[in-house]
């Protein structure tokens, strides 16, 4: 005999209400609680550093950071430590710069932000759901309950939401451009602090032989006045040379605590950090033929950061017209929804379209236009800027190379002249007060030659700006195609 399996027992039509009434209650809750569990689980930023903390950090930076070593090693492919004692040279320390240095930090928040945006751009829209419980408060009904679901889902028209995409795209490559452009800022910024602090070494020096020659003078000058052979107003003359130059030497040395201070701002370091630290000299720049360089200024007008960055701010705002015009065409609702009514299960299905009566979008589309012919003219105005930019860096250059040639013949001379006359005074065909004052000339012929030099290398630090290519990589770049260039 086959056994039976035991059967539940009859329910009652209450009873089977009752369960109806339960399930629906449950399933409501479950689906409320799906909803909270999907839009409330994103976390939120971290807090932010206490002050003191990030004062300190930024305190205790140094060039022996283990993190900074591996950054330099990676990019530069070598041991980026000097010899013992030896001079950091430019291109290691730009890199640096591009890790400590805080507006490189806020490029890139800026690059990540438009990122996050193309990211909320390219997005598609939500479907929405609503639950409705519904209750028959009318005596007699088998069952008071007729609860409903519905739904939304939209769905856009027109190409708006790969035109949006492509704007916030381009909008990205603008902010990655101003990543480049920030770095290339740094970049100069940091050969300026650097310059400014060997000029102010170097007069310096020089201040001190000029004082030295000067005291000399003065000092045979005394001793011929005194003697009889000599009169007061040349020794006054002297004296008050003499004090000229200490005040020089004076504000010098004050220059040069200061333009450390400014290599170390440039740098993202505090000046501790560049306690018995020498940097190597600066170039003045490439000695390329005005053909060479002309063709490096058409490749720079299309590789410079600024220039591109204009150009996609442009095809930005053209995409995003493109989008406000797609709005003129009405986007599409379906609305499935179903209802459980005492008993008796109903669909239906709605659709929703919004009707371009009043508007059709005019305004949005018209403002759009307008920032697409102000992106254009900024790049008109981007590329104008580079063109006088680059053309008043090889104008400065030009002239600082060609007065550099001929101060340095006038030293070469005077540095002949000096050898002949300490000859002379071996000989006893010269005095003393002759050399000192050949001595004195020649220390302020190479104040002249130094600051024609400081100037010379400004200029090229503008010509490397303004051509946006580092001097190292200019000879290969000079004999690139244009029709071919990248």
């Amino acid at each position: 005999m086959r056994a039976e399996l035991p059967q539940p027992p009859d329910r009652s039509p209450s009873a089977r209400t009752a369960d109806k009434k339960r399930s629906a209650f449950l399933a409501f809750a479950a689906l409320a609680s799906l909803v909270c569990a999907a839009g409330c689980t994103t976390a939120g930023p971290s807090a932010p550093p206490a002050l003191e903390a990030s004062g300190a950090s930024v305190a205790a930076r140094n060039l022996q950071d283990p993190g900074l070593r591996g950054f330099l090693t990676r990019n530069l492919g070598r041991d980026p430590s000097p010899a013992a004692g030896g001079p950091w040279d430019f291109n290691t320390l730009t890199w640096v710069a591009f890790y400590f240095h805080p507006g490189v930090d806020v490029a890139r928040a800026q690059w990540e932000a438009a990122r996050a945006a193309q990211a909320t751009a390219s997005a598609r829209a939500n479907p929405t759901l609503t639950l409705t419980p519904g209750f028959n408060s009318t005596a007699g009904v088998d069952s008071p309950w007729f609860p409903a679901i519905a739904a939304d889902i939209p769905l856009e028209t027109g190409g708006k939401r790969a035109a949006r995409t492509d704007a916030a795209k381009l909008g990205t490559e603008a902010a990655r451009q101003d990543l480049f452009a920030a770095a290339w800022k740094i970049r100069g910024d940091l050969r300026q602090a650097l310059a400014d602090l060997k000029a102010a070494e170097q007069r310096l020096g020089v201040f001190q032989t000029q004082i030295t020659a000067q005291e000399s003078i003065l000092a045979l000058l005394e001793q011929r006045r005194q003697a009889g052979t000599g009169t007061a107003p040349e020794a006054i003359t002297a004296r008050i040379a003499l004090w000229q130059s200490r005040a020089s030497a004076a504000e010098a040395e004050r220059q040069v605590p200061m333009a450390r201070q400014r290599v170390a701002e440039a740098l993202g370091l505090p000046a501790s950090a560049l306690n018995g630290v020498t940097f190597g000299a600066l170039s003045v720049g490439p000695t390329s033929s005005a053909t060479a360089l002309v063709t490096a200024r058409q490749v720079s007008l299309r590789s410079r950061a600024d220039v591109l960055a204009a150009l996609a701010r442009y095809d930005s705002t053209r995409a995003g017209f493109t989008a406000e015009a797609a709005k003129r065409y009405p986007d599409l609702h379906f609305g499935p929804s179903y209802q459980w009514d005492q008993g008796a299960s109903k669909w239906s299905l709605g659709v929703t379209l919004e009707l371009p009566v009043f508007n059709r979008n005019e305004g949005p589309l018209a403002e759009a236009l307008a920032k697409t012919r102000q992106a254009a003219a900024d790049f008109n105005a981007t590329q104008t800027h580079v063109i006088a930019e680059i053309d008043r860096a090889l104008a400065a250059q030009t002239g600082a190379t060609a007065v550099i040639a001929s101060l340095a013949g006038v030293q070469a001379e005077l540095t002949r002249r000096q050898q002949s006359l300490q000859e002379r005074l071996a000989a006893g065909g010269a005095d003393q007060l002759e050399v000192q004052n050949g001595r004195l000339e020649l220390a302020t012929a190479e104040l002249a030659l130094l600051d024609a030099r400081t100037q010379a290398v400004a200029a090229a630090g503008q010509l490397e700006d303004a051509l946006q290519v580092p001097f190292a990589d200019l000879a290969p770049l000079l004999t690139v195609n244009v029709e071919k260039s990248p």
